[in-house]
């Protein structure tokens, strides 16, 4: 089992509103590239989601309930097909979309006892917690061509150190996905 994070991201490590949805000043930098810039597996999840699970923030959940169902290609089959677990301090009806459950105690335990691939995308909050216990295998980090100045950090001042070793880097249209995972030894 591995935990994969996977965020669009901005040259000067930004991860926040990537698509405007939180309304910020600076949001939807990462659509200002058209829809195939963050259209697909992008993040090359493949087989990932075939037999992982999907774990999400309730903000990001709440984001994806409303756009994935209605979609039909092949990615978005994968993404509704695939079973999500919902980390939300609160109890929200996550019937809405198929495959969801409420994760029940607490992230760092199971995230520990899960026994397939776990892959966190967006969900700031819980990536940080995650961090935070070492619980991270690696990032695949899309990155575009544009400095914010201001928004959330993937890495924030503080975090713990975390040596990691390049996996690849190919350019993915006007952005570069990067895999990182645990430096050896």
């Amino acid at each position: 089992m591995s935990v994969v994070v996977i965020e669009f991201i901005t040259l000067d490590g930004i991860v926040s509103d990537p698509d405007g949805s939180a309304g910020t000043a600076y949001g939807g930098w990462a659509f200002r590239y058209g829809p195939e810039a963050v259209a697909g597996d992008k993040f090359r999840l493949g087989a990932v989601l075939d037999e992982g699970v999907l774990l999400l923030g309730r903000t990001t959940w709440e984001l994806f309930a409303r756009l994935w169902p209605g979609r039909d290609d092949p990615f978005a089959a994968r993404m509704n097909a695939v079973p999500k677990l919902v980390v939300s301090r609160g109890a929200p009806d996550v019937s809405r979309w198929a495959g969801s459950r409420l994760l029940e105690g607490d992230l760092p335990a199971a995230v520990r006892a899960e026994r397939r691939d776990v892959v966190v995308t967006g969900s700031l909050g819980v990536v940080h917690e995650l961090m935070a216990r070492d619980l991270v295998d690696e990032y695949r980090l899309l990155t575009f061509p544009v400095v914010l100045g201001q928004g959330r950090p993937l890495f924030p001042a503080g975090s713990p150190p975390a040596g990691l070793q390049c996996l690849s880097a190919e350019r993915v249209g006007a952005a570069v996905l990067t895999r990182y995972g645990r430096a050896a030894g």
